[in-house]
């Protein structure tokens, strides 16, 4: 399936959901006796490669006396019990940040990539490419700049998750949340343009419209 988005895009407005609100049904890893020393995080009982945990996920971080408490990106996988971490950043080509050193560390990483790539099924539908309209000539592939997706994906996804936590819950902030987050994705949407080569030659031979989804040749 095709995403065009991922936690740490998630993570940057709605922290919360990889700490408390977590889904406990889509954990990819957890344990205790992390180490944590400048951007590399150590747990030596894991398989963060077997997890399929990856660069763009997220894991959360907490010591028993409170010195470190929060969620962190992920930069790389760099071996079954390594990873490298930094907070959270505005640009992901920037230099990683360290967190607060520590020891005895219990972590858990956890991913919203189901809805993630529910979303973009449903994106890629819309606009009446592959994979959500199979009889396209046009693939996700061909759109030459993803990013434009980016910020409605994200919506799309926070709103899902807020639904299925009100669902459980019943609780009348999360569906507030969940309504908010669905204008908020509407709205992404309707401003996105495509540009699609279908040439495979860099340049953009036709444009789609998130608002009226019409074709318009360059």
């Amino acid at each position: 399936m095709v995403s065009f988005s991922n936690d740490t895009d998630i993570l940057k407005y709605e922290p919360v959901l990889f700490g408390e609100l977590h889904l406990s049904g889509q954990v990819l890893a957890a344990g205790t006796g992390g180490t944590l020393s400048g951007t590399t995080f150590t747990a030596s009982g894991a398989d963060f490669v077997s997890a399929q945990v990856s660069a763009g996920g997220v894991v959360y971080l907490q010591t028993a006396d409170g010195s470190l408490d929060g969620a962190y990106e992920i930069v790389s996988v760099d071996s079954a019990t390594q990873l490298s971490v930094s907070v959270i950043r505005s640009d992901s080509d920037a230099a990683a940040v360290a967190p607060p050193a520590a020891t005895g560390i219990s972590y858990r990483v956890s991913t919203f990539g189901p809805q993630a790539s529910e979303v973009g099924f449903r994106l890629t539908e819309h606009f009446g490419i592959r994979p959500g309209n199979p009889a396209s000539i046009y693939d996700a592939e061909d759109v030459l700049d993803t990013d434009v997706l980016k910020r409605a994906s994200v919506f799309a996804a926070i709103s899902s998750v807020y639904a299925m936590l009100a669902s459980k819950a019943k609780d009348d902030n999360f569906w507030k949340k969940s309504l908010h987050y669905q204008k908020l994705f509407e709205k992404a949407r309707e401003r996105c343009r495509l540009s699609i080569d279908i040439g495979s030659n860099g340049t953009a031979d036709v444009t789609r419209l998130g608002a009226s989804v019409r074709l318009v040749r360059d």
